[in-house]
C-alpha cells in the first residue's frame, strides 16, 4: 500500500546505538533493502554522520547515494570522542543515551511514527555515569508508560510471540514481582496491542506457569492457585482470551502454538531461550504498552563482529519491517 493524496509518509526513526557495536553497519545494511520494499516510508538515522558513512562503507553500502535518493536522512549528533569499531569508551555513554532521548521526543512529538533501536551497551551508559537498566525500562521511564510489556517475535506467516510479566529482575525477585493486578495489567496490554498494532482482532494468550509443572495443584508451589489463575479469571471478565497457566515445558510445541497469537511468560528466561532458539537473528524485540512504537533487534553488540562485515543484518531487517507495519495499523492502513 502506497501513500495516498493529502496523506504524509510514514517516517521511522533508527537509533544507530553503541557506535563500538554493530548498530551502524547494520542499519545501513537493512536500509539497503528497506528503502526499495517501503518507497512511501521515510527513514531519520540517529547518529555521528561521519561514523555512518565509514561503518557503511566497511559493509558495502553506498551510503550518500542512498542518502541522496531522498527516502533516508541522518540526525547527526556528533560522538564525544571518536569510536573504534570493537573497543567500549564511556565517554560515549551519554552519546548513545542521546540518540535514544531524541527518538523518544521525536515520537511523542510525532515526528516520527515508530522507531528501530540499534543495540547498545549498558555498561557503557552506567560507566559514564547513568544508572540504567535497559531499553525497556527507559522507555517506560521517558514516555511516562505506567506498565509496559517487553515481546520478542519471530517472523513469518505464523510467528511465535513471547511475551514476559518481568523482565530483567533477579530470580529470587521474580515471585514477589508477579501479584493478580500486574498481571491482568499486562495481559491486557498484550491483548490491547496485538488488537491495534499487528492487526489481531481476537488473540489468544497462552499463560506459562510460575513453578515447574505448573505448580503440580500446589505441590510445587502455589503461584499459580493464588495468583496466575485468578489474574486469568479477571481477564476472560474482560472478554481477553488468556488461557493456563501452562506448565512452560510442555507448551513450546505446535500443538499448543498453533492455536496461539502470543505465550506470556513469568520471566526473562522461561520464554526468550525457546524463542531465540526458534529464530534467533530474525527475530525482533517489541515494547508493548508504550503511547509511541518501538521495535528492536533481538540481540546484542556483537562487539567481536563490529567493522567485519560479518554481522547478520536479519534482526535489523525484521525490526523496521515490524515498525513499519504496527505504524501502517496504528495509522489505520
Amino acid at each position: 500500500m502506497t501513500s495516498t493524496a493529502g496523506v504524509s509518509p510514514l517516517t521511522i526513526a533508527i537509533t544507530t546505538g553503541e557506535p563500538a557495536g554493530v548498530g551502524p553497519e547494520l542499519t545501513a545494511a537493512a536500509l539497503a533493502g528497506a528503502v526499495a520494499r517501503w518507497p512511501d516510508v521515510r527513514f531519520a538515522v540517529l547518529g555521528d554522520a561521519a561514523l555512518i558513512e565509514a561503518r557503511a562503507h566497511a559493509v558495502g553500502v553506498d551510503w550518500p547515494m542512498l542518502v541522496g535518493a531522498g527516502h533516508v536522512s541522518v540526525a547527526h549528533r556528533p560522538l564525544a570522542a571518536p569510536s573504534l569499531a570493537g573497543r567500549l569508551d564511556a565517554v560515549n555513554g551519554r552519546y548513545v543515551l542521546g540518540l535514544l532521548d531524541d527518538a523518544i521526543d521525536g515520537a511523542l512529538a510525532r515526528t516520527y511514527d515508530a522507531i528501530v533501536t540499534a543495540p547498545l551497551q549498558k555498561s557503557t551508559i552506567n560507566d559514564a555515569g547513568v544508572p540504567f537498566t535497559g531499553h525497556t525500562e527507559y522507555l517506560a521511564e521517558r514516555t511516562g508508560a505506567a506498565r509496559v510489556v517487553m515481546m520478542l517475535a519471530g517472523t513469518g506467516a505464523r510467528p511465535l510471540r513471547v511475551a514476559l510479566a518481568t523482565t530483567h529482575v533477579p530470580l529470587k525477585d521474580v515471585p514477589g514481582a508477579i501479584d493478580i493486578g500486574s498481571l491482568v495489567d499486562t495481559i491486557a496490554i498484550i491483548d490491547r496491542d496485538l488488537r491495534r498494532d499487528f492487526g489481531l482482532p481476537a488473540p489468544r494468550i497462552l499463560v506459562t506457569g510460575l513453578n515447574p509443572h505448573a505448580g503440580e495443584n500446589g505441590y510445587l508451589g502455589r503461584e499459580e492457585i493464588d495468583v496466575i489463575s485468578p489474574a486469568l479469571a479477571k481477564a476472560a471478565e474482560r472478554g481477553i482470551d488468556a488461557r493456563g497457566p501452562y506448565p512452560a515445558d510442555t507448551l513450546f510445541q505446535p500443538r499448543y502454538l498453533d492455536e496461539a497469537d502470543c505465550v506470556l511468560a513469568m520471566y526473562h528466561d522461561q520464554g526468550l531461550p525457546v524463542l531465540k532458539y526458534a529464530t534467533f537473528g530474525e527475530g525482533v524485540n517489541v515494547t508493548l504498552g508504550l503511547p509511541i512504537i518501538r521495535t528492536s533487534v533481538d540481540h546484542g553488540t556483537a562487539l567481536d563482529l563490529a567493522g567485519t562485515g560479518r554481522a547478520d543484518a536479519g534482526s535489523m531487517i525484521a525490526a523496521i519491517d515490524t515498525a513499519v507495519a504496527m505504524a501502517r495499523n496504528r495509522r489505520g492502513g
